[in-house]
């Protein structure tokens, strides 16, 4: 006989879904910073150059976070609901991602709307930033959902020299000597 789960019990996987929902982010950032622009750059650099085409070969990323939610969501149906609710939490991240980074932000599919204020404006400027510098090295906001104050950011890259340093570069100008990447 198959257990019947109270409404405090359903409430309960409720808060574990968004609060790995929340944890997600810190989860992005650090795969964003430490694979993506680490070991992981050769699927992550297609996001950074100009594509043609729908797809880039960093898509390969959300393959990879697709099959993990899938598998989890095969175990939490097996009898496990708290692995259940960590899947749906994991997707509903997903979701969020492709609607704000893909879609708001680098408006990969038909959604032509451009925020001019609040913190929409604040998440596609900061993220602007971050591909601001060319290359794995030297960038800044690594969150997805999360932007911290675009005047950090700009600040941040002036101090490093990043930005200006590549801009003599292309200039054929030689540059001087960059501050480290933290």
């Amino acid at each position: 006989m198959e257990k019947v789960m109270t409404t405090l019990e359903f409430l309960g996987l409720g808060v574990v879904a968004l609060v790995v929902f929340l944890v997600m982010e810190g989860v992005a950032w650090a795969a964003h910073k430490y694979v993506m622009h680490g070991f992981g750059w050769g699927w992550h650099k297609s996001h950074h150059e100009e594509t043609e085409g729908l797809f880039e070969k960093n898509d390969l990323y959300a393959v990879v976070f697709s099959v993990l939610a899938i598998a989890l969501f095969v175990v939490g149906s097996d009898g496990h609901p708290v692995v259940f609710a960590v899947a749906v939490g994991i997707t509903l991240y997903g979701v969020f991602y492709f609607v704000v980074h893909d879609g708001l932000v680098h408006q990969r599919w038909p959604f032509r709307h451009i925020p001019h204020k609040g913190y929409a404006k604040r998440l596609v400027q900061a993220h602007r930033l971050h591909h601001a510098v060319e290359g794995k090295e030297g960038c800044v906001s690594f969150g997805f959902l999360y932007a911290p104050p675009v005047e950090q950011l700009s600040s941040e890259l002036r101090r490093r020299g990043t930005v200006a340093a590549e801009r003599q570069a292309q200039k054929g100008e030689p540059s001087e000597p960059r501050a480290p990447v933290s």
